[in-house]
């Protein structure tokens, strides 16, 4: 799929790195040629944006199926595939297949399973994978729990220059819960884990990929404790990134009531307080990325004992929705909205997209940011529509949707 002539948006407002700000985009040969105050030239194709915003597409980092309608439906043009598939992504073979599943208009960048099997023993073939396509290695939804297994893995990615995406639950405390301990679990009877289970996990992590000098991204940091290690590495300039998904930063364990399956997630939702400092560390860039972590789980998965369902939720649709709360809350501005959704992601991956730049490559989403609209978990695109934000009033919706220059259907 490529693009046949010149694409000019115009009245539209650019969200630039430094800000927002009116102006047009013209488009060449699936790459933006120029931004700003320009003219369209004979042979251009003109889109009037109509005063909407014009952002770079949403760049998913994590994602655990791949789903276009959702992701197309949410301003997804590029998503960071996690490990956790049937068979895992730990051949090149399966890294190749992955990589090609979502072209011409879904760009899928699979992430290597860092251990056969994701068994957390063995560590894969790496540069094999890299070569067939692996932007990145994560551990899957697993811990490693041997620390010189873990070591070995971020020195070998040290090497390949990739980032190691990592698990950050230490094992051997969370076993089989699936909510955090406090009050609500207490009051459930759920299995429950202690919030210190991830900070332990991070505070390893950090240590190691300090001794390795490797890039060390954690999918999700979701506790007032991790975040503090976070911070204070970073503070010394290790080369560590944090992210974290709309449900921790919208939802604590209080969603649990009435055993909403829904609410099911990996990590479990918690506590007010840790649900506060994710909402801090969002806005004083301690956390890096907001990703969907989209798992469509179907009835088979959910209507099920609390215990017994699989974790995930359907979070493409919402990302960005979710994300523009903060923006009207004060947390972030809108420009720092999308560093979190498309320009980080696409550091972390090595891709040249994720902003509005010169010779950057023209994923582009019209959107209309005060949008009103309904989440209903019976109308998604999704595979499966087991998002916890169901029924619930939102803004911002996607209004158009370009990969490489070419308009994706929607």
């Amino acid at each position: 799929m490529k693009q046949q002539r010149p694409l000019v948006i115009t009245g539209g407002r650019l969200v630039l790195p430094s800000g927002v700000t009116p102006g047009a985009i013209r488009c060449v040969e699936g790459r933006i040629a120029s931004l700003g105050d320009l003219n369209p030239q004979n042979g251009d194709e003109i889109v009037d944006a109509r005063g909407a915003l014009v952002a770079p597409g949403l760049i998913d980092l994590g994602v655990f199926a791949v789903d276009k309608p959702a992701f197309h439906f949410g301003g997804i043009t590029r998503a960071g595939l996690m490990p956790d598939r049937a068979p895992p992504l730990d051949r090149p073979s399966a890294v190749r297949f992955a990589a090609q599943s979502g072209k011409p208009d879904l760009w899928v960048h699979p992430l290597a399973a860092a251990t056969v099997g994701l068994a957390g023993t063995q560590l894969a073939e790496l540069a094999l994978m890299r070569e067939a396509g692996a932007k990145a290695v994560a551990t899957g939804r697993q811990w490693i729990a041997d620390s010189g297994t873990m070591l070995r893995l971020l020195q070998y990615a040290a090497m390949l220059d990739l980032v190691v995406v990592s698990h950050a639950e230490d094992g051997g405390l969370t076993g089989s819960a699936v909510a955090t301990a406090g009050e609500m679990a207490s009051r459930l009877g759920l299995p429950s884990a202690p919030a210190e289970a991830e900070a332990l996990a991070v505070a390893r992590d950090i240590a190691l990929a300090e001794m390795a000098g490797a890039r060390l991204h954690f999918r999700q940091v979701t506790t007032r404790g991790a975040l503090a290690l976070v911070r204070a590495a970073k503070a010394r300039g290790v080369p560590v990134t944090a992210g974290v998904t709309p449900a921790h930063f919208m939802l604590s364990d209080l969603a649990l009531q009435d055993f909403r399956t829904f609410a099911r997630l990996s990590p479990p939702l918690r506590s007010e307080d840790d649900r506060q400092a994710v909402i801090a560390a969002i806005g004083d860039g301690t956390i890096d990325v907001i990703s969907s972590g989209h798992d469509p789980r179907g009835p088979e998965d959910k209507r099920l004992p609390f215990v017994d369902a699989a974790p995930g939720m359907a979070g493409a649709e919402t990302l960005l929705a979710m994300t523009l709360t903060l923006v009207r809350d004060g947390v972030i501005a809108i420009e720092r909205a999308f560093e979190l959704v498309a320009a980080a992601p696409a550091r972390l991956l090595g891709v040249d997209a994720g902003e509005l730049r010169a010779g950057a490559e023209a994923d582009l989403a019209l959107v209309d940011a005060e949008k009103p609209w309904v989440v209903d978990s019976a109308k998604m695109a999704a595979s499966a529509g087991n998002t916890p934000f169901n029924r619930q009033p939102v803004e911002g919706r996607v209004t158009a949707l370009w990969k490489g220059g070419v308009p994706v259907g929607r």
